[in-house]
């Protein structure tokens, strides 16, 4: 089944915490993968920013909102248990608990009022889960916009590099690859690969600093889709030059009959298409600059603790 949103998280977080006992973040996270028949995969889904599963957040933000309307509370660090209030609540359990049915607790109410208030004073408008019918948390949320960014981003790029000429493609390829750590210097990169060829460049790279192994480069600046016996010809290249290693890079896209032959050579060929090659550019800031940083924090747990 699909991870539930947190919303949907609400009610079995409490009916769970129903035994009036203390539970730790981490037993409650595996009480609930297994009431809600989460396999170990779903378990693992990680947000795009890959710092922490999907699930772990959603049972995070489920907890915290119901803290806010005093359902739950923390007797003591990483430990939660239910409220009297929260017993309140299943003695005559709902549907669902979400948002709007949170709204009923004034502490809930007047928290979500000053929110919206900070909101509307900054001319910001509001994506919070009742108003906009979504059910990601705010992380998801911002993740979510910062993919999008990325997307677009991608597409600029890719669009950049075909209206490049081929000797300006050159140059961006041999600055990743000298940023991913192959090539030893700029300057020894350039001279290895600019032996320019149709529409892009062919040469040879270092694997490393010190030249222990060699790897032999094709690019090519196309707009239709790369077929299987260009990668022929270049696992053929590759043989000539008794080379173990390549890398072909366009700013096209592969067909899946190339992917498949180099499953079965024994020649290693990396394949790298235009949006790989985009978000390589993006990872290693070639081509790019940074227009704003947002740090997210959250509260240190430890700072409060007691002595």
């Amino acid at each position: 089944m699909a991870i539930p949103d947190f919303q949907s998280i609400m009610l079995p977080l409490l009916q769970l915490c129903g035994d009036s006992k203390e539970h730790s973040n981490r037993d409650s996270i595996d009480h609930l993968a297994e009431i809600l028949h989460l396999s170990k995969e779903e378990q693992k889904e990680l947000l795009p920013s890959g710092r922490q599963a999907i699930f772990h957040n959603r049972v995070a933000w489920a907890r915290a909102y119901m803290k806010m309307a005093k359902l739950l509370e923390n007797p003591q660090r990483g430990i939660f248990r239910i409220t009297e209030r929260g017993q309140e609540v299943l003695q005559n359990p709902p549907r669902k608990i979400d948002i709007r049915f949170l709204m009923q607790f004034p502490e809930f109410a007047e928290r979500r009022k000053t929110e919206q208030n900070k909101l509307k004073k900054k001319k910001i408008v509001s994506t919070s889960p009742n108003e906009s019918g979504s059910s990601i948390t705010p992380e998801e949320q911002i993740e979510e916009a910062y993919e999008n960014l990325k997307e677009n981003l991608t597409s600029e790029i890719i669009f950049q590099l075909k209206e490049s000429s081929p000797s300006f493609f050159e140059k961006v390829v041999v600055e990743v690859l000298v940023k991913m750590g192959y090539g030893g210097s700029r300057r020894d990169a350039g001279e290895a690969i600019g032996k320019s060829g149709d529409e892009g460049i062919d040469g040879i790279i270092k694997e490393d600093r010190l030249g222990l192994d060699i790897i032999y480069i094709q690019a090519k600046k196309w707009e239709n889709t790369v077929t299987r016996p260009e990668i022929q010809k270049f696992a053929g290249a590759l043989q000539g030059k008794r080379a173990k290693k390549g890398i072909f890079i366009t700013t096209s896209e592969f067909s899946k009959g190339c992917e498949e032959y180099v499953a079965t050579i024994d020649n290693k060929i990396i394949l790298i298409d235009g949006q790989h090659l985009a978000q390589l550019m993006i990872d290693f800031n070639v081509g790019v600059s940074t227009e704003a940083i947002y740090e997210l924090k959250r509260v240190d747990s430890d700072y409060y603790a007691e002595e």
